[in-house]
């Protein structure tokens, strides 16, 4: 469960996999030869969310889930066309778990510099809500900060300033972050911050201090811009060994409940996992040599006490990886590129609940896909609350 950082109109839940099936593969075999636990069978359902006031929904980029299992999700209300936009919904809003709102702020305000291309969303142990955003077009007026707001939207604390970066080495300001994970135990915040820079940087959540950052495999964070990764579809050589020295568009970050940090780079394809002193332990590749080469994107655990099952949101690729958490290793998929239910079209960051649910905010298909998993051994279920 993600509360440390967790469409609307009627339900179209699918009740049966053989509905599932004309619109994705939802469980595609693993390779290894121990697939433990079992690939669950994960039941997708659209249009959950029930908005008020006529508003509508943009690119919908990051999703968090509170305490209470009420679900946050952040989108982009310039991305809106004209004849809309006045109906845009404010940037941010919440949801309980059966799609009923709640409450909805955020954009411009005073005494903040609010993102220009909103991007990343948490929601802390405290009901804290933090935001960052990953314009970079223009250096002098990147998104270069974080902001953090309470529950109710009342302004409490920026993290850099807009246009602040200085590079990697800079531990007063970000460059476009993309993902932001709170650890509520150890009072710090963990920052993806991958669009221009190449680190993870970690930070004290109530002071906003410096405390340590780190780059792939460990190391310091490189100096050299990260290379343009290749064009969907173009031919190349297949890739091979550990993958490149440094981050190439690191874009998530999530912390188990064993305190290991996983962080998705996706450019290089893969999750790489780590102490929380920085210390490199072992990585996985994800969806490495397919048609695209932007993959790891979003990232959530199941819900069950020893977290079972790690989820990865291959952006290029348009589906669900599911992986075994301690093994590391693939047992299956669900997606591919399309509308109907189980399919996604961006699938970006992603989130669960107490119950297991997983959510996964899809940019250009801009919903929210609620995926109610199944097929779950008895070993790997969430606790009932009582």
């Amino acid at each position: 469960m993600r509360h440390h950082a967790r469409r609307l109109g009627r339900r179209a839940r699918s009740a049966a996999a053989a509905t599932l099936a004309a619109g994705a593969v939802l469980s595609v075999p693993a390779h290894a030869a121990a697939a433990v636990p079992p690939m669950p069978t994960l039941v997708p359902e659209l249009d959950w969310l029930r908005m008020p006031n006529g508003w509508v929904i943009g690119d919908i980029t990051a999703v968090a889930v509170d305490r209470h299992d009420n679900l946050w999700l952040l989108h982009r209300p310039r991305s809106v066309g004209k004849a809309d936009a006045a109906r845009a919904a404010p940037p941010i809003m919440a949801f309980d778990s059966h799609g009923n709102f709640l409450r909805a702020f955020g954009g411009e305000g005073s005494g903040y510099d609010w993102p220009t291309v909103e991007h990343s969303l948490a929601v802390d142990g405290k009901g804290r809500v933090w935001v960052a955003g990953a314009f970079r077009t223009d250096p002098h007026q990147a998104d270069d900060m974080l902001l953090v707001f309470s529950g109710e939207g009342r302004f409490i604390r920026q993290i850099g300033r807009r246009g602040g970066s200085k590079g990697d080495a800079d531990t007063g300001n970000f460059h476009a972050p993309a993902d932001i994970f709170v650890d509520d135990a150890a009072r710090e915040v963990y920052v993806a911050d991958g669009y221009g820079n190449r680190r993870v940087i970690v930070l004290n959540s109530e002071t906003g201090a410096f405390k340590r950052m780190w780059s792939a495999f460990g190391a310091p964070p490189p100096n050299d811009p990260a290379p343009e990764p290749r064009a969907p579809d173009a031919p190349f050589a297949p890739q091979t060994g550990d993958g490149p020295a440094g981050f190439n568009g690191v874009h998530g970050v999530e912390i188990s409940r064993d305190r290991l940090i996983y962080v998705s780079d996706r450019n290089n394809q893969r999750i790489q996992v780590f102490t929380s002193a920085g210390r490199y332990l072992r990585q996985v590749f994800i969806d490495r040599n397919m048609p695209s080469p932007q993959t790891a994107s979003g990232i959530a655990f199941s819900a069950d006490p020893r977290q079972c099952y790690l989820y990865v949101a291959d952006w290029g690729n348009a589906r669900i990886v599911v992986l075994d958490r301690k093994r590391l290793s693939v047992l299956g998929s669900i997606g591919g590129k399309g509308s109907a239910p189980g399919q996604f079209n961006g699938p970006h960051l992603s989130a669960t609940d107490s119950k297991g649910v997983l959510y996964v905010a899809e940019v250009q298909g801009r919903r929210v896909q609620k995926l109610t998993p199944g097929n779950i051994p008895s070993g790997c279920r969430p606790r009932s609350r009582r």
